[in-house]
């Protein structure tokens, strides 16, 4: 495991480097995850073998640190992993991101290009204010604090064992703080972002959650949009295959 500090107070955000051939894959989680149990599995398959790969924790998720000072929003944990990817020697890498996570690769390819050749989005969230049926909606309608004293414990008896594993590893503060900012997005928001970035983007959609909302205008702007059969959210679990031909695959 490496680490980097990347607040003025020393906090430190952690990821594993498995070494390989450059350009590095970088592996981002979403909303209360970690990125190596969503995508350990698919980095080992055989398509993919040989090449680097960084599994990041955001910031107040999984192994990172998490400071009470901190913001957690979209910019705040894109300064984080940059800190993590200039600490680690990484540029031009491809960035595998899930969910949360995509939106904080988004921003960070913006902010430093200089970092990311490709990205590969699994159902990021490309709007401010998405539905209240949505997770981090869910959360952020709490107070912080009523949700640090109540909120969190509701939250993970109603999720599902799965994601539960992993959120409840997630500082509740930390988790409600960033679901608040995923909710306010970024500036530009991520959606624009995404259509303006001159590298390579594939964004996967899970059959099951339904047709991504402006599909053409995203294809219009040269993102290649795949619907992945039998998957939800979480691709990477539902249908393994196509995440790694996903990824395996070249524009």
């Amino acid at each position: 495991m490496r680490q980097a500090a990347f607040d003025s107070e020393g906090s430190h955000i952690r990821w594993t480097d498995v070494p390989g051939a450059e350009p590095a894959r970088v592996y981002l989680h979403g909303l209360g995850s970690m990125s190596a149990v969503y995508h350990a599995h698919i980095a080992a398959r055989s398509e993919l073998a040989g090449r680097r790969g960084l599994f990041i924790d955001l910031p107040g998720h999984g192994t990172s640190d998490r400071p009470q000072d901190f913001g957690y929003t979209l910019d705040d944990h894109a300064h984080a992993v940059a800190v993590a990817l200039d600490t680690a020697g990484v540029t031009g890498a491809e960035l595998i991101a899930h969910s949360m996570g995509g939106s904080v690769a988004i921003v960070l390819a913006h902010r430093r290009p200089d970092l990311v050749s490709r990205l590969v989005l699994t159902e990021a969230n490309l709007d401010a204010f998405p539905p209240s049926s949505a997770a981090s909606s869910a959360i952020a309608a709490y107070d912080e604090e009523e949700f640090v004293e109540k909120g969190h414990a509701r939250v993970l008896g109603a999720i599902g064992p799965l994601w539960a594993a992993t959120m409840r590893l997630t500082d509740p503060r930390a988790l409600h703080r960033s679901a608040v900012g995923l909710c306010q997005g970024s500036s530009p928001v991520m959606r624009t972002l995404l259509e303006e970035l001159p590298v390579d983007r594939v964004f996967l959609q899970g059959e099951r959650s339904g047709e991504i909302a402006g599909r053409q205008s995203l294809e219009a702007a040269g993102v290649r949009v795949v619907t992945v059969p039998g998957a939800g959210h979480n691709v990477m679990f539902d249908n393994p295959d196509a995440f790694v031909a996903a990824i395996a695959a070249t524009a």
